[in-house]
């Protein structure tokens, strides 16, 4: 069985949650308190930082590898596209998500200038779509998954208005049809 030591609250654990989800994979979860993390977590993570998660003896963290993995040891169904360049395009959008996640994390702490630079990063997600009806390519996949839990957050939680990005919006809206994305929907609503 698998075990998923998660926080609601962060969106780093909502990208497993969905994958889950996608897969239909059954687990258990470990609710950990990010203001008072147990000392144990630190023997699952050296980082103390959540998702983690754990298989039999098989322990992993960092979101993002942690949706890989899931991808491939439960290839059904699959949520990178088949074609490579697809594939590499939708990774290369993964590997540069901290271009939305730092002015995100910015304008929550109320920085300056950080309503501009996630306004940016949004108009750059927003081109992307333009070409395409996801991130990941033709269909919904792992890049859309990397990015949905904080462009939920900012749209529901921050007053970020995504009506002035309008494929990025029509994007949310094809997302917001998808079960696990709307099961991630209640979860924000609940914070």
């Amino acid at each position: 069985m698998i075990t998923l030591y998660d926080a609601d609250r962060c969106p780093y654990c909502a990208r497993v949650r969905i994958v889950l989800a996608e897969k239909g994979i059954e687990y258990e979860t470990v609710e950990i308190d990010l203001d008072d993390r147990p000392r144990w977590i630190y023997e699952k993570n050296p980082l103390g930082r959540v998702p983690i998660l754990e298989e039999d003896t098989f322990v992993l963290a960092e979101s993002a590898v942690i949706d890989e993995y899931l991808d491939e040891r439960y290839p059904d169904p699959p949520l990178w596209p088949a074609d490579a360049a697809e594939r590499a395009l939708g990774r290369m959008l993964v590997f540069r998500f901290d271009e939305l996640s730092r002015p995100y994390y910015a304008l929550r702490r109320g920085d300056d200038g950080a309503r501009e630079r996630l306004d940016a990063a949004l108009a750059t997600l927003d081109l992307v779509l333009q070409e395409r009806l996801f991130l990941s390519g033709r269909e919904f996949g792992l890049a859309d998954i990397a990015y949905a839990p904080w462009i939920l957050r900012a749209r529901d939680r921050m007053d970020v208005d995504l009506q002035r990005f309008p494929a990025l919006s029509e994007w949310v809206g094809r997302l917001e049809r998808r079960p696990s994305i709307a099961a991630e929907l209640d979860v924000v609503a609940s914070l």
